[in-house]
């Protein structure tokens, strides 16, 4: 019996082979993960396990490492009816 399911695009995922955003699709068939890129030849297919799907880049992601989202900058208010 084919489980299949249908192709659907990841909102804001990179294609790792040509960048262009918002191109991949993904579905699923007999265990098996697809993805691929309408834009290019990037063809992935992987086992359903959680360990060996690594997420693709999206715009999030990809806008800020990890490192920067800890660091804080004062901000002085400033009072409009002062002067």
């Amino acid at each position: 019996m084919n489980q299949s399911t249908p192709k659907r695009f990841i909102a804001g995922a990179i294609c790792p082979r040509c960048n262009a955003m918002d191109r991949i699709r993904s579905w699923e068939s007999n265990g098996t993960r697809y993805r691929e890129c309408v834009s290019c030849d990037f063809f992935e297919q992987l086992p359903m396990t959680d360990e060996t799907l690594d997420p693709l880049d999206t715009r999030v992601s990809k806008s800020r490492p990890a490192s920067e989202s800890d660091d804080f900058q004062p901000v002085k208010i400033i009072d409009p009816g002062k002067r």
